[in-house]
């Protein structure tokens, strides 16, 4: 690290979980981060501050109205943009040093075997069923670890999935990529707006201890969050050995159909 680098770092590099060492893992890391809205917008943010060297966001869509009530990377004069060019901008205002790269395009089998082999760890930051399944699968493929958030009107779940580990589920365990639940989505159901900031800072904290090696991941484990009262619920998760995904059955049916 350069002088500049060791004063914008300094209060990590106080910290013994992380330190120069964990501090240049972080420099040299790459992370993928689907979806820049509600989630992504904070949780890109966060690690591009916290000096994540090289971050791949993918979004299709345009910046919108109605996102700003919730989604801090964008701003009125970036209304009709990308929403991956306006975060980008907001990134790079914040921290030059990033390598950015902005996909704006839909997430597909294709696009996730190239990214994936290089990166450290995966965010799931978006609001649809079968995405969320497409990345989970390509994550187990490829053994990287998962970061999976959600919210939506006052509730929110977060927890990490990875492959690398013998006993932890992956999301396909949790929510069968063969029974979809009911499409629920902010244009519908609305969402507190700091309910998602609080999400996709907690997936930016899971992805910098996940490369710092700062301490244990949520893997194993899901938190639920009530913003109503503010009353956090954890339930343990274990590995589904018929999973169509990560269990035997994948080895049969390694990319099932969603």
């Amino acid at each position: 690290m350069n002088d500049d680098q060791l004063l914008r770092y300094s209060r990590h590099i106080l910290l013994d979980e992380i330190g120069i060492e964990g501090q240049e893992r972080l420099l040299q890391a790459h992370v993928v981060v689907m979806g820049a809205g509600g989630l992504g917008s904070p949780a890109a943010l966060y690690l591009a501050t916290a000096g994540v060297g090289r971050l791949t966001l993918i979004d299709p869509d345009q910046v919108d109205l109605t996102n700003l009530q919730r989604q801090i990377a964008h701003s009125m004069s970036r209304i009709g943009q990308a929403k991956v060019s306006s975060a980008q901008q907001a990134i790079q205002a914040l921290n030059p040093d990033v390598q950015v790269q902005a996909l704006a395009q839909r997430a597909d089998d294709a696009l996730l075997d190239t990214l994936l082999p290089t990166a450290d760890v995966v965010l799931d930051c978006t609001d649809n069923y079968r995405t969320r399944q497409l990345i989970n699968a390509a994550c187990v493929r490829h053994q990287r670890p998962l970061v999976s958030g959600a919210a939506i009107r006052f509730d929110a779940q977060i927890s990490v999935f990875d492959p690398r580990q013998a006993h932890s589920p992956c999301y396909a365990c949790l929510f069968d990529p063969a029974a979809p639940p009911e499409e629920a989505q902010c244009a519908t159901m609305g969402v507190f707006a700091p309910l998602v900031g609080i999400v996709g800072s907690l997936q930016a904290a899971e992805a910098l201890k996940l490369i710092s090696l700062a301490g244990p991941s949520l893997a194993g484990r899901l938190l639920m969050l009530d913003a109503r009262s503010m009353e956090w619920t954890q339930m343990k998760l274990k590995r589904q050995l018929a999973c169509p995904v990560c269990g035997d059955a994948a080895n049969r049916h390694p990319k099932p159909q969603i």
